[in-house]
C-alpha cells in the first residue's frame, strides 16, 4: 500500500508539481469560442457573472445562457441585459424530457445552437479569476491534435471544518484528474470549467450512454472520449473559475452522494486506477493507526523489544513518514500553483482527513442500496 502512495506521489502528482508554466496565449489570430451556462432559477448569480464573461478579452466569441424553466425572473432580466451585454444571447427551455436529464438535454441544445466550434462551460454560480480566462482555456486548443481542455476550479475560502473539507478534497481531485491527463491517461473533468470541440462532442454521440444518469455531464463524458493524445491541461491562475462553496452539511452530503454515483460508471481501468489509489490512501492511514496502538498494546504487556521488533517498527514509521513527508512538499506544491487552495501547513491535516473521509465514503457507498433522486444540479 506505501508502494503504491510512493508510486503515485514521485511518479503522477510529480506532473503537476513541476509543470512548466502555460504560455501566453496568441489571441489575434484564435478561434472563435462559444461559453455556455445553463441555468435553473439563477437570477442573482447570473445578473453577476455575465458582466464578467461579456468582458473576456478574446476577439471572437459569445456567451449563451440555457434558461432551462427558470421562474424567478431569469427571462426578464436576459431579455433586457442582451442590449448591454454584446457577446449574450440566451434560449429558452420550457419543457422537460423524459428521455435525458434536464441539464444533459440543456447542453445538448447549446451545442447544436452554439456559433463556434469549441465550447467553454462553466455554471451560473462560478466566476472568472480574471479577463484572461476564456483566452487562456481555450488557447491549447490551437493545436489541431487537442480537442478537449481540462481546466481547475477552486472554492472560495470561507472558515469552519466543512469548508476546509471542501477545499481538501477539491484540492486533491484535481490533483489527480490534472496529474493523470499530463500522464496521459485523462479520466475526467469539471463543467465549472471544461473546453471541447462540438465535434468531438457530436462524434461520440454526446451523453448519449448515460443520458439517464443523474449528473456526469462533465466526467462521464470526458471519462468516454478523452485520451492522452486529444486532452490538454490548463495550470495558469488566470484559468481557473472559482465557486461559491455548499455552507451546510446536509446540501454537501446531497451533492458528494450523486458524484459518488456516477464514478460507478467509470471505465473499469480507470475504476481500479482510482481504486488502487483511494484504497492504499485509506490503508496507509489504517497501518499508523494500527501500529501505534500495537506499540502502545506492547508497552503496557511487555516494554521491552526484540530486535526484530525494533527493526519491523522502524521499518514501518521511516516509510510512513517518507510518504507523509513526499505527500506534504508534492501536493504542498501544487496547491501553491493552484491558487493555495489549501495552506502548505495544513496539507497533513488534509491527508489525514482524506483518509477518514475516504474510508467512510467507500464504507457508505457499500453499504446504500436504494437510489435517491436529487436536484437539477
Amino acid at each position: 500500500m506505501l508502494a503504491v502512495q510512493l508510486s503515485y506521489v514521485l511518479f503522477v502528482f510529480t506532473r503537476t508539481a513541476f509543470r512548466s508554466p502555460d504560455p501566453t496565449p496568441a489571441t489575434p489570430r484564435a478561434a472563435g469560442v462559444t461559453v455556455v451556462v445553463c441555468a435553473h432559477n439563477e437570477l442573482a448569480n447570473l445578473t453577476e457573472l455575465l458582466p464578467l464573461l461579456n468582458a473576456q478579452q478574446h476577439p471572437q466569441f459569445e456567451v449563451l445562457v440555457m434558461d432551462d424553466r427558470s421562474t424567478d425572473g431569469s427571462r426578464q432580466f436576459l431579455e433586457n441585459a442582451i442590449a448591454d451585454l454584446k457577446h449574450v444571447r440566451f434560449l429558452r427551455i420550457d419543457t422537460e424530457p423524459e428521455h435525458i436529464t434536464p441539464k444533459k438535454y440543456a447542453l445538448t441544445i447549446a451545442l447544436k445552437k452554439a456559433t463556434y466550434p469549441t465550447v467553454l462551460l462553466t455554471d451560473a454560480d462560478c466566476r472568472p479569476a480574471s479577463d484572461g480566462w476564456l483566452a487562456q482555456m481555450v488557447a491549447s486548443l490551437a493545436n489541431p491534435d487537442k480537442a478537449i481542455v481540462l481546466g481547475f476550479s477552486p472554492y472560495t475560502y470561507r472558515p469552519g471544518l466543512l469548508n476546509f473539507l471542501i477545499r481538501s478534497e477539491t484540492l486533491f481531485t484535481a490533483v489527480q484528474y490534472l496529474s493523470l491527463a499530463l500522464a496521459g491517461r485523462p479520466y475526467m473533468g469539471v463543467g465549472r470549467n471544461l473546453a471541447y470541440r462540438t465535434k468531438t462532442f457530436f462524434d461520440n454521440r454526446g451523453f448519449y450512454s448515460h443520458m439517464n444518469v443523474l449528473g456526469g455531464d462533465d466526467d462521464l463524458f470526458i471519462n468516454e472520449v478523452a485520451t492522452g493524445r486529444n486532452t490538454a491541461v490548463c495550470l495558469n491562475p488566470d484559468s481557473f473559475m472559482w465557486s461559491e462553496p455548499k455552507t451546510t452539511w446536509s446540501a454537501w452530503r446531497i451533492q458528494k452522494r450523486r458524484h459518488l454515483n456516477v464514478g460507478k460508471f467509470y471505465r473499469t481501468g480507470h475504476k481500479i486506477r482510482l481504486g488502487l489509489l483511494v484504497g492504499s490512501h485509506v490503508l496507509t492511514w489504517l497501518l499508523a493507526l494500527a501500529t501505534g496502538v500495537a506499540v502502545l498494546v506492547k508497552m503496557r504487556v511487555d516494554p521491552s523489544f526484540t530486535p526484530t521488533e525494533w527493526l519491523l517498527l522502524w521499518g514501518t514509521i521511516g516509510l510512513f513518514a517518507a510518504r507523509l513527508l513526499l505527500f506534504w512538499g508534492i501536493v504542498g506544491r501544487i496547491s501553491y500553483r493552484l491558487s493555495h487552495t489549501v495552506h502548505w501547513l495544513l496539507i497533513p491535516a488534509m491527508d489525514l482527513m482524506l483518509g477518514m473521509y475516504y474510508g467512510l465514503a467507500g464504507l457508505k457507498t457499500g453499504l446504500r442500496r436504494r437510489q435517491k433522486t436529487y436536484d437539477w444540479r
